[in-house]
């Protein structure tokens, strides 16, 4: 017996986004604080599981990666921020934080890549 199983188009879609975690929007300062004017940071961060990467694991240390990636940010300065490229710059090294906090947790880093899908600079 032969059994054929086909799976709606919106079934599929889903599942495709089942390998990116959201994290919740940081906001935070940065710059000189004390000698200048007082700056903020709003971005919303998407990590991309990896293959063979534990969305159980990813979730279990999201306070760690979060409390890693404000002080990330918070050490930004405005030169740091200013361009698209220093932006990509900053994304990469925020990816490399999250892997090292996953590798130092998990023994393995479990996503690939980090997005910025929204940043906002004031």
């Amino acid at each position: 017996m032969l059994v054929l199983v086909v799976f709606p188009p919106s079934w599929v879609q889903a599942e495709e986004y089942l390998n990116y975690i959201e994290l919740q929007s940081f906001v935070t300062n940065f710059g000189e604080v004390q000698t200048g004017p007082l700056r903020f940071m709003k971005a919303d961060v998407t990590l991309h599981l990896a293959p063979g990467g534990s969305r159980i694991d990813v979730e279990k240390h999201k306070a760690h990666i979060r409390n890693d990636l404000i002080f990330l940010f918070k050490a930004q300065k405005e030169a740091d921020l200013a361009t698209v490229e220093a932006q990509m710059l900053l994304a990469q090294r925020a990816l490399r934080v999250v892997q090292q906090v996953l590798v130092d947790e998990t023994g393995h880093p479990q996503v690939d890549d980090l997005f910025f899908t929204s940043l906002v600079i004031q």
